[in-house]
């Protein structure tokens, strides 16, 4: 499973750490920190809590990247 830099850069944009969007959606820092570096694979009403506090959308934070529209 790869990084998901998506949401390290959201939550840069938010000014916000592992620890408080953890806190946020609830989970640890090390679950969030898992997330992030594609160790752990979070269920679908994880991805739209930690999507609704970063305010961007699934395809933003958990969506395939299109090679061919890059």
């Amino acid at each position: 499973m790869a990084r998901n830099l998506k949401i390290k850069a959201a939550r840069a944009e938010k000014d916000m750490t592992q620890k408080a969007l953890a806190e946020a959606v609830g989970i640890s820092r090390q679950t969030m920190n898992a997330i992030e570096q594609g160790e752990f694979n979070p269920t679908i009403r994880l991805c739209r809590a930690i999507c609704r506090v970063l305010g961007k959308s699934l395809d933003d934070l958990f969506g395939e990247e299109n090679e061919d529209e890059a």
